[in-house]
């Protein structure tokens, strides 16, 4: 099932709170809900909201895998050349070549992740500008028969803005955090 991830843009952490409140008692689970910020501490003390992971704040999931990646090709390119070259036929055969491609791969994809750390994650991005002036991103994954309950709680908030749609959380990962209840702070 196909899930869209609808971006909101608030400059009130008290109506984001009542906004994610009101989807919830409509049947939008709360791992579907989050809110990024800058001000960590003014989100903290809105019991109700659930905010981005500092984690997931970075990009390191996606740099990591852009590094494991082109680790893979490099994989692939070493031992490659130590074939085409003729070298695995001398009396050190394939294991060096191996080793050295497996070390390659870890530290391409080490590299991504190290990198990935110092960006902010790809998918935020495009609201760095509405970040730096204060506001607060909220965003929902919506599964497509849920869309309607959106627009319905959408319509009593006039100072949340659509802000866009995005790629969404998979579903599976949704539905795993809502048998695990791993997301709510008290």
């Amino acid at each position: 099932m196909n899930m869209l991830r609808h971006y909101f843009i608030s400059n009130n952490l008290d109506d984001l709170e009542v906004f994610e409140e009101q989807l919830e008692a409509a049947g939008i689970s709360t791992p579907q809900l989050h809110v990024l910020s800058r001000n960590d501490a003014e989100v903290e003390h809105h019991r109700h909201l659930h905010e981005v992971q500092s984690f997931m704040k970075n990009d390191i999931v996606h740099s990591t895998e852009l590094g494991a990646v082109v680790g893979l090709c490099a994989f692939v390119l070493v031992l490659a050349v130590a074939y085409l070259a003729g070298w695995t036929k001398s009396a050190v055969g394939w294991m060096p070549f191996i080793f050295l491609a497996i070390v390659l791969l870890g530290f391409c994809t080490w590299e991504g992740g190290l990198l990935g750390i110092q960006k902010p994650n790809h998918n935020f991005a495009r609201f760095e500008d509405a970040l730096k002036d204060g506001k607060h991103i909220f965003f929902v994954d919506l599964e497509p028969n849920q869309e309607a309950v959106l627009a319905k709680v959408l319509k009593f908030h006039p100072q949340v803005q659509l802000a866009g749609t995005g790629s969404s959380t998979p579903h599976w990962l949704i539905a795993l955090q809502q048998k695990l209840g791993v997301i709510r702070h008290s």
